[in-house]
């Protein structure tokens, strides 16, 4: 879209540090993040806050044969 980060920043009413985080990997989106993209996009909150878990699950699996679990059974 050519914007630059300050620049989606102030659409979104947040700090540049918060998109630069966000987009960086290194903090999530929020249900009020979600809420603000849909707005600045025209889409819906629940698509950004799906596609953030999503994302999170995919991540978490790349890390599940390190995962120390003991499998229970009902009896």
């Amino acid at each position: 879209m050519g914007l630059s980060i300050a620049e989606a920043a102030e659409a979104f009413g947040v700090s540049r540090k918060t998109l630069s985080a966000i987009l960086n990997g290194r903090a999530g989106i929020s249900p009020e993040m979600a809420i603000r993209i849909s707005l600045a996009f025209g889409t819906s909150s629940e698509s950004w806050l799906n596609q953030h878990a999503q994302y999170d699950l995919w991540e978490a699996k790349k890390k599940r044969k390190s995962l120390k679990v003991r499998k229970l059974f009902a009896a």
